[in-house]
């Protein structure tokens, strides 16, 4: 997973757990704009989401942001 890629998912779960609580959960699509600017970015991410970690559509910004921090 790219570095730029890492510290977004890290920084999206900080902010919504901040805002939210420590229950919030996320799907990929969070951390993109509504607008699909970076389509290999988000291909990456969905990657990384769905065929590697065959995750739900929904998942707890605090279990991602523990996954991504474990996955260097």
């Amino acid at each position: 997973m790219r570095k730029c890629l890492r510290a977004k998912i890290i920084e999206v779960c900080d902010t919504k757990i901040a805002q939210k609580g420590e229950r919030v959960g996320l799907s990929f699509y969070a951390f993109f704009k509504n607008r699909n600017d970076d389509p290999e970015l988000l291909m990456e991410a969905a990657t990384w989401w769905i065929s590697t970690h065959k995750l739900d559509h929904f998942e707890k910004a605090q279990r991602i942001k523990t996954m991504v921090l474990a996955d260097k």
